[in-house]
């Protein structure tokens, strides 16, 4: 009996959350505002810890995001990931791969020591200020590339950089995230850091994602062939079980269960079967990715949010902020050889996600973290969640507004 109110209280759930999604989503797109805020705002208002807290039946509240909502959440990621990657061919990525590996990596280094910097001189101790700084280097571009979506622009230079990048900076992050785990679950702590320890680990996860990217390029295409596969829904079936057994493989691994996903739909984007297995991943996105988006806002609680946890997060949201408008847009002017473009990487970069959210977890279960400091770090994530799209958008008006193009201002 218990399983079925499980499974009664996460349809219910599903329910509520994609109807409030696609009503905001209504809302936004009259006010001529990012959908994707839209959707996030939804699952914010109709969330346990808003509307949904009153909504109580049996005692129980209606709408509580439970273990299995959160899973719908993460499987959305993995499908708006692996839609990302049929927009890019393995040849565009690597052409990319100098200016990606370049952004991607300033994305979490020059977060991640200013972030350390700032927060020992706040008097923070060293392992609660290496948690914090962690939680700012990961980019979640599912919000980027929403926008980028909506604008029509998922094919322009800025946009391949900012997926490139992102990877890139998903990939170092989780490296990083390991490796600060790893710290905070010794005796030793910090005093115990082994440098060689930390380059191996993060050598591992970069060699993980390249032997998955080959491997996916190679195999994947010779798998999925209609040559194959004759039966109605086959073709689009085994496409969803190969990019969901990449992602399983790549969270097994200790990366990113998104950047499995990434890598199939990248092997996937040169072959015959694109066009259908693309039409098939849209309509799935159309439930996927708004659930996603609900069920980040479902889970925010700002009822424990005072003055100093608001001066503290205006200090983390400043330095989110700019350390990826500037350590990721400045080498993407470069570059791209156009300000307007790599001004629009940075932005792109902004927004953090899961990675913020798993580390605060992280950091909170192991008990390095206080309750405030959580909460501060969940509303850098909510913050900059609502500044990239608006940001994003407003940089594509203005250029629509020009009534031409002008993203390509060279820098001489």
């Amino acid at each position: 009996m218990v399983a079925e109110g499980q499974f009664i209280e996460t349809i219910i759930g599903v329910g509520i959350l994609l109807f409030a999604a696609k009503l905001m989503a209504e809302l936004f797109l009259r006010l001529k505002l990012p959908i994707v805020l839209g959707e996030l705002l939804a699952g914010m208002i109709v969330g346990p810890f808003a509307l949904g807290g009153f909504l109580v039946i049996d005692g129980k509240q209606l709408l509580q995001i439970n273990d299995e909502i959160k899973i719908l959440g993460e499987m959305g990621a993995i499908v708006i990931l692996f839609m990302a990657g049929l927009e890019m061919t393995p040849k565009e990525f690597l052409k990319g791969g100098k200016a990606s590996f370049t952004v991607g990596t300033l994305g979490v280094v020059i977060p991640f020591f200013a972030g350390l910097a700032v927060f020992q001189m706040f008097g923070f101790d060293a392992l609660q200020s290496m948690l914090i700084a962690t939680a700012l280097t990961a980019t979640s571009i599912a919000i980027s590339i929403q926008v980028l979506n909506e604008f029509g622009k998922i094919k322009t230079p800025e946009a391949r950089l900012i997926i490139g990048a992102a990877i890139i900076d998903d990939i170092l992050a989780i490296a990083v995230l390991s490796v600060v785990s790893s710290i905070a679950g010794s005796e030793g702590g910090v005093d115990n850091i082994d440098i060689t320890e930390v380059v191996i680990t993060i050598l591992q996860v970069l060699g993980f994602f390249a032997i998955m990217l080959i491997v996916a390029v190679v195999i994947i295409p010779k798998i999925i062939t209609p040559r194959l596969w004759k039966a109605k829904g086959s073709v689009e079936g085994i496409a969803t079980a190969a990019f969901f057994g990449a992602a399983a493989l790549a969270g097994s691994i200790g990366l990113s269960p998104i950047v499995g996903a990434f890598a199939v739909g990248m092997a996937l984007s040169t072959t015959k079967v694109f066009e259908k297995i693309e039409n098939y991943v849209g309509k799935i996105g159309l439930i996927f990715a708004p659930l996603f988006f609900a069920i980040i806002g479902a889970q925010v609680d700002l009822r424990a949010v005072d003055l100093s946890i608001l001066m503290l997060s205006g200090v983390v949201i400043v330095i989110a902020v700019v350390t990826k408008l500037f350590g990721c847009g400045l080498p993407a002017m470069l570059f791209l050889k156009s300000r307007k473009q790599g001004m629009r990487v940075g932005i792109g970069m902004i927004s953090r996600g899961e990675v913020g959210l798993i580390v605060a977890g992280v950091g909170i279960s192991s008990g390095v973290l206080t309750s405030d400091v959580y909460s501060t770090i969940v509303i850098m994530v909510i913050a900059t969640t609502i500044i990239t799209p608006l940001w994003l958008k407003m940089e594509y008006r203005k250029e629509q507004i020009g009534g031409n193009d002008t993203s390509n201002e060279k820098i001489e």
